[in-house]
């Protein structure tokens, strides 16, 4: 017994600083993403607003996570597994890690797998909840294209990031520097081996060792009990709900805009990146061939990656 506490608490260290380590390959990936929403408010300050607003729906498919958090304390978990559980409606799977290692090793196993399931499922989870939420006409929905400016506007966007971010809620810092290291690095175009190391070797490397890092931790006695399938449960339950949030609120926006801004794109607002982008783009164009809302659902995604670490830094401030 004492050997497998011993497994799971080294598995769950070393867990939780190769999930921080693969934000910066992350970040590289959404680097190009995040300028394009910090260009676009620079470029066209007319259109600054409906930008700002579509960004917003990253916050709105956070719900998930609380609703999640407080069916998990109804259930009978204590407050820190539930917050373990909660953060699966995120999406994110190194932010998953890293909080359930600090608040809940001995669910680490169980909480990593159900996170980096449910991001792997996107494609099949979002489109009926999308469908099932709007209507025919609010997915045909055309929205502007914006157009591309300087570099300045892409490198200030991480800079200005970390800045508020950390400088409010310090607990989230690993989570967004580690992000915006690597959104900063593809971004200053400076650094090219670095970028590309981080985004190919590195990161094929880390999520070696982090699944068997994690893995290891995976004991008969902690995952092969009914808690493991009430914390899956609970987790597709903290997507679902995110993903439908952010829908509604985009539909609500879409009301608030007369229209200009495709309700769909709020299902982009859990950190799936950029897969849940995708599935928008795709149930868009079964709709009208000719609507492109890829780099639209891009705002929307990217801030869910930024807003799920912020939530997550909220946890880890009030649990720890």
């Amino acid at each position: 017994m004492d050997m497998n506490i011993a497994i799971i608490a080294a598995g769950s260290a070393i867990g939780a600083g190769l999930a921080v380590i693969t934000g910066i390959g992350a970040g590289i990936g959404q680097g190009f993403a995040a300028g394009k929403a910090a260009e676009a408010v620079g470029n066209q300050p007319e259109a600054k607003g409906d930008i700002t607003q579509t960004m917003l729906l990253g916050a709105a498919a956070q719900f998930g996570i609380f609703f999640a958090f407080l069916g998990a304390i109804l259930l009978g978990f204590n407050g820190l597994e539930a917050a373990s559980i909660g953060i699966i409606g995120g999406a994110d799977g190194p932010t998953a890690t890293l909080l359930t290692s600090k608040l809940a090793p001995h669910m680490l196993g169980t909480i990593a797998l159900a996170a980096y399931s449910y991001m792997a499922l996107v494609p099949v989870i979002q489109p009926p909840i999308i469908r099932a939420l709007t209507t025919k006409e609010e997915r045909a929905i055309k929205m502007e294209q914006l157009r591309p400016v300087s570099k300045t506007e892409k490198i200030v966007f991480p800079i200005v990031s970390m800045i508020i971010v950390i400088g409010l809620l310090p607990t989230a810092a690993p989570l967004i520097g580690m992000l915006m290291l690597g959104n900063l690095l593809k971004e200053s175009g400076v650094v090219p081996k670095l970028v590309e190391t981080a985004q190919n070797s590195l990161m094929y490397i880390i999520t070696i060792f982090l699944g068997l890092t994690v893995g290891a931790t995976a004991n008969a006695e902690t995952f092969l009990t009914l808690q493991t399938l009430g914390v899956t449960a609970m987790g597709l339950v903290a997507f679902s709900v995110g993903t439908a949030s952010g829908v509604l609120f985009g539909k609500i926006m879409c009301k608030a805009t007369g229209g200009k801004v495709n309700p769909m794109i709020g299902a982009a607002g859990v950190s799936a990146v950029p897969m849940a982008a995708r599935v928008v783009q795709k149930v868009g164009q079964e709709e009208n061939p000719s609507n492109f809302l890829l780099m639209h659902a891009m705002g929307p995604n990217v801030s869910g990656v930024i807003g799920s670490a912020v939530v997550a830094g909220i946890l880890l401030k009030f649990f720890m």
